[in-house]
């Protein structure tokens, strides 16, 4: 009894010392349960709205109020005429557009019925839905009110029409978060094993005393699976366009851009891991593990970032597949040009500079 006592307490001290164990144990559960109970939620909170009031009266006025009250909506802007619906709307802030007809109040008064239109940006479908019910009952809710107050046969009829999406259909939603996923995966992975592979094997050691720089190996390294990484980039969005029926409105060429800005990103990733991973198990559990969650969750993929908690977004930021699905829907839903997506380009560029940066930094001479 007392050896096996002593063969328990040797397997604590051996978990305890080692501290990537300790790290799977304790931090996994608790990042898991953190993420998942924070992350996934149907609610919407503070969505970003544009009002076009056309009949400019006390009711109107009242709507809109209650609309910025609720605590699910955001006021954004004030619209003085439909033309600029299309811009917001391009730019992917504004989730919905409430637009008020002229004589909207005589109209509601007279009980002949007003009308109020919602403008959905269905690209997210699930989101659209969400928003179009939770505004609805709030014109519902102030009709009720009325209501109540002058006795009469009032109605409010509220018409909606979902852009960019208008058939709803679900595809649309998931095939740019797929399209992420995959990429991400197949060459973050790839590349940390490849290198771990090197140190595992002893051929990173022949490579250290060549002459060749480590900004030289590395680059040497990715530019195979970068090649790999661009065919598999084409063989998604053929597959999105011509079998899921997904259209390209935008420039196909840009689109393959990005893609591969992105795939050199997931790259450089890969090899960061690779720096700090000592084995390919190690280097595949970061990659899988380490990178699939927060990627699933945050990036906007499944579940809308602006309704999470301030911490989870400004962390989703990180995430390069948030910036990634951002370009691939204004370019293949929206059809928008480099001037609407410059900005996650260049985020995307600086972390690809990051991250190759940083791994040649930890690329040592010697391995330790």
């Amino acid at each position: 009894m007392i050896p096996f006592l002593m063969f328990i307490k040797k397997e604590f001290y051996h978990i305890f010392r080692d501290k990537r164990t300790l790290v799977i144990m304790f931090g996994m559960p608790i990042l898991q349960v953190i993420l998942f109970g924070f992350a996934i939620t149907n609610e919407i909170n503070d969505a970003h709205i544009v009002i076009l009031d056309q009949s400019k009266d006390e009711s109107t006025r009242q709507i809109t109020q209650k609309l910025g009250s609720s605590g699910y909506f955001y006021v954004d802007q004030q619209l003085q005429s439909s033309d600029q619906l299309e811009k917001v709307f391009s730019a992917g802030v504004v989730k919905l557009a409430v637009v008020f007809p002229p004589g909207f109040a005589d109209n509601f008064r007279k009980g002949g019925g007003a009308q109020v239109q919602l403008i959905a940006d269905a690209s997210d479908p699930n989101t659209a839905n969400v928003l179009v019910s939770y505004a609805t009952a709030i014109i519902r809710g102030w009709q009720a009110e009325s209501i109540g107050i002058n006795k009469l046969p009032l109605s409010i009829k509220t018409d909606f029409k979902m852009t960019y999406n208008p058939e709803m259909k679900g595809v649309f939603l998931f095939v740019p978060g797929v399209m992420g996923m995959i990429l991400m995966m197949i060459s973050t992975l790839m590349t940390s094993i490849a290198v771990t592979r090197e140190k595992e094997l002893g051929t990173m050691e022949i490579l250290l005393v060549s002459p060749l720089r480590p900004s030289v190996i590395i680059i040497g390294k990715v530019v195979p699976y970068l090649g790999l990484g661009l065919i598999n980039a084409i063989v998604i969005v053929s597959l999105s366009a011509f079998v899921l029926g997904i259209p390209i409105y935008g420039s196909v060429l840009l689109l393959m851009a990005e893609s591969l800005l992105y795939v050199v990103t997931s790259l450089a990733l890969g090899i960061l891991i690779s720096t700090i991973a000592k084995s390919q198990q190690t280097a595949m559990l970061f990659s899988l593990s380490g990178l699939m969650l927060p990627t699933i969750l945050l990036s906007g993929h499944m579940f809308p970032v602006e309704n999470m908690p301030m911490l989870l977004q400004v962390l989703s930021n990180a995430i390069p597949t948030k910036w990634y699905i951002i370009m691939v829907k204004n370019i293949m839903l929206k059809g928008s040009g480099f001037d609407a997506i410059w900005r996650e380009t260049l985020i995307m560029l600086g972390m690809a500079t990051l991250f190759i940066s940083v791994s040649i930094y930890r690329f040592k001479v010697r391995l330790e």
